[in-house]
């Protein structure tokens, strides 16, 4: 099936569900993550219920406490990466999701499931370099 579907310019109505899951989860995650970064930035180390919810904790815990100037590069990394994801969602809805914005080709499953956000197949994006 695998060779089949690399035939092909696009993928099907019936292979996009897959990704679609993928990337909403994703996106959910992304989201949480951008809400933790954007509140480390924002709090003082107030004593409010934010600092002792579960993923905060982690976080303090890896890397003792976040500066502001590390949870503003993150914030900024995770609102791209929602960008990303999004846009994902966009090529899933017109058709385009999977294919090689540079060769046309289609790219790999194995590698949109890996970066569901992909643009570029891995022989394009090995290329670039």
């Amino acid at each position: 099936m695998e060779n089949k579907t690399s035939n092909n310019k696009r993928y099907g109505k019936d292979e996009l569900p897959e990704f679609r899951e993928i990337i909403v989860k994703k996106l959910e995650k992304a989201k949480r993550d951008y809400d933790l970064y954007k509140s480390a930035l924002n709090n003082d180390d107030s004593n409010d219920t934010a600092d002792t919810s579960p993923t905060f904790k982690v976080l303090e815990e890896g890397a003792t406490v976040l500066s502001k100037e590390e949870a503003g590069r993150l914030a900024q990394r995770q609102a791209k990466f929602i960008q990303h994801l999004n846009a994902a969602l966009v090529r899933i809805e017109n058709g385009t999701y999977g294919v090689c914005r540079e060769s046309g080709k289609l790219i790999s499953k194995e590698r949109l499931r890996a970066v569901p956000h992909a643009t570029l197949s891995i022989e394009a994006k090995n290329n670039q370099k």
